[in-house]
């Protein structure tokens, strides 16, 4: 690769003792190889990043089972904070929140902005089958606008109704809850989740708010024409679905490693809002490298916009270096 630049990346996981305290280990969550790599915010990782020219990575917690109590989120944003501090160089921190309160939520997001230096926050896309489109979410977004931090909608494990509903069929169990998960129900959710946010109104409340979605736009991109076509009917709203998704919106490429759907996404966003991200540990930062080295080679960004692409968006959204 030509651009010799250590990359930001903003979608990277770890576990915190706090949580394994509620829901188990990293472990026996997503095995001993995951595990020890979740649990690890020093030396295994920091060698990981070093192997695929990482500089920096914003590190949020790993989705929750169920929704985390204001405390637990406490204990896990201090015990990040202390890991985080002992690498300042290396690390930043995306914040929990108790996402079934908003008050509660708007609370530790202002501390941790303030108190810890996190730089946003990363959301499970529901909470216990709990959307965040509401009108009792509206304290929420404010104190997002207000701190000028994005928000990070992240894909998470479907609510037992979502299971039932929408992905047992005649097959096994663990198809559907792949189903549910990583083959379609985290993306085709999370991407439901901005266009309920769209419709409900908040980025016409809220104009300034910086959301945050991963792998590729969640689906989204390749039927914006579609979706920007069919929501310009919506006469309750006064700001148009590509206004929002071209203002609004920041997109990162984790987990995801192809041209093709990149390509689509740099066709309805601008340069300056697609990020390079791995999500790590789930994949491993050096097939990341390699991806940038496509991404140049087939030409589709280059020089200057490609050190933007992998460090420069990130930085200038998140204030770091």
């Amino acid at each position: 690769m030509s651009v010799q630049i250590p990359s930001i990346t903003l979608e990277e996981h770890f576990t915190s003792e706090a949580a394994a305290k509620v829901y188990g280990t990293a472990a026996s969550e997503f095995g001993p190889a995951i595990g020890a790599k979740l649990s690890s915010i020093s030396t295994t990782r920091i060698a990981d990043m070093d192997a695929g020219g990482v500089g920096r990575q914003v590190l949020s917690h790993t989705p929750f089972r169920t929704a985390p109590s204001p405390e637990l989120c406490v204990a896990i944003n201090d015990e990040l904070h202390a890991a985080v501090s002992a690498h300042q160089d290396r690390f930043t921190g995306f914040a929990s929140l108790p996402m079934t309160e908003p008050r509660a939520a708007a609370e530790e997001l202002r501390r941790t902005i303030n108190d810890l230096h996190f730089v946003g926050a990363l959301v499970d896309t529901h909470s216990d089958g709990i959307w965040y489109d509401g009108p009792e979410w509206d304290v929420f977004w404010e104190t997002a606008q207000e701190l000028d931090v994005p928000i990070y909608l992240h894909p998470c494990f479907a609510s037992e109704e979502m299971m039932r509903i929408n992905y047992r069929g005649n097959y096994s169990e663990d198809v559907a809850k792949s189903l549910g998960a990583f083959v379609f129900g985290w993306h085709a959710e999370t991407g439901l989740h901005f266009l309920r946010l769209f419709a409900a109104g908040v980025f016409d409340r809220f104009p300034r708010l910086k959301l945050l979605l991963g792998h590729m736009g969640e689906t989204l991109p390749f039927m914006m024409q579609r979706q920007e076509r069919s929501t310009g009917r919506w006469q309750h709203l006064k700001r148009p679905l590509r206004e929002v998704w071209r203002a609004n919106v920041w997109v990162t490429t984790s987990g995801l490693f192809d041209t093709a759907p990149l390509a689509c996404l740099l066709k309805v966003s601008p340069l300056d809002h697609v990020l390079f991200s791995v999500d790590y540990p789930f994949s491993d930062n050096e097939t990341g490298k390699k991806f940038v080295e496509e991404i140049e080679r087939e030409g589709l960004i280059r020089g200057d916009d490609l050190k933007a692409f992998v460090h420069g968006n990130a930085a200038k959204l998140l204030r770091v270096q």
